[in-house]
């Protein structure tokens, strides 16, 4: 049932869009057909390339966690990796990002207008001792982080570039949850939850509740719900117009979180900090 649940809820979006087959028989000679069928495979090849940056597999597991044919999988996958933006790890055999996605991706970083404002407050917050920093913001259905440093932290796995989580697991995923788009939240809580630990809260109800407490407090605590010896607290920065563009998380150890004294000026430095980044993008606290 586990299995089946991480199965489900990791299907990237694109993969719905490459699965549809096109509507209706395109006439002979008016070139629809080649144009539908460029389309389909251009959304089967984001769809692997959305499916693999979040899970990396074998060409099989990739075929059998879309639904797509083996032969369209690996034939895409292969044209994938001739250009680098995939590669294959000889010990493994799975598939994984490659360096022609990272380029892109630094790019994205490099020219990424709140990690510019976000960065002199994030270079203070590393000098906390113990805590992981991290910048996230929502893509699709993940908390994805695009700033991650733990220089004077005790080691944290899986708190550095490159691990992505279900936006319910983890402070930083549910304050983007919290003040998503409410069809967005609504359309979340309807689909199969992934549970990472005993503690992650699958409920849809008790998410429903515990992202009204987010919107009215500012921020969220989370623990051992990711990870069974962590814990984070997070909170939005806003640009603007008082959206939500990004959420500044530090996470630690769960003896960290759990100390009252120590959270409390822990949060202290997180709102200060989400606080400083959104003014600088424009926000004012009296629009919102």
């Amino acid at each position: 049932m586990h299995r089946e649940l991480r199965k489900r809820s990791a299907a990237p979006v694109a993969a719905r869009v490459a699965r549809t087959r096109p509507r209706g028989k395109p006439k002979a000679g008016t070139g629809k057909a080649n144009g539908s069928e460029d389309l389909r495979g251009m959304a089967r090849a984001l769809a692997i390339i959305e499916h693999v940056a979040i899970r990396p597999g074998r060409v099989v597991d990739v075929t059998h966690e879309l639904g797509l044919p083996w032969a369209t999988v690996h034939r895409i996958i292969t044209l994938l990796t001739k250009a680098n933006f995939l590669r294959r790890d000889p010990e493994t055999k799975r598939y994984e990002v490659g360096p022609s996605l990272w380029l892109a991706g630094a790019t994205y970083t490099a020219n990424h207008r709140v990690l510019h404002a976000a960065l002199p407050y994030l270079h203070k917050a590393e000098q906390i001792n113990g805590i992981a920093v991290h910048l996230a913001e929502r893509v699709g259905n993940q908390a994805v982080a695009i700033y991650a440093a733990q220089p004077y932290a005790t080691d944290i796995s899986k708190a550095q570039y490159g691990y992505h989580f279900p936006l319910h697991c983890g402070s930083k995923g549910r304050v983007l949850l919290a003040f998503a788009q409410p069809e967005f939240l609504k359309q979340y809580l309807r689909r199969p939850l992934e549970k990472l630990t005993e503690l992650t809260v699958t409920d849809p109800d008790e998410l429903r509740a515990e992202m009204q407490r987010i919107r009215q407090s500012g921020y969220s605590v989370t623990v051992a719900d990711v990870q069974p010896f962590t814990g984070s607290i997070a909170a939005p920065i806003r640009d603007a117009s008082g959206m939500v563009v990004a959420s500044l998380c530090f996470i630690g150890r769960k003896t960290l979180i759990q100390n009252e004294q120590r959270r409390e000026l822990l949060l202290e430095h997180l709102l200060r900090a989400s606080h400083s980044t959104s003014i600088d993008l424009g926000w004012r606290p009296h629009l919102v």
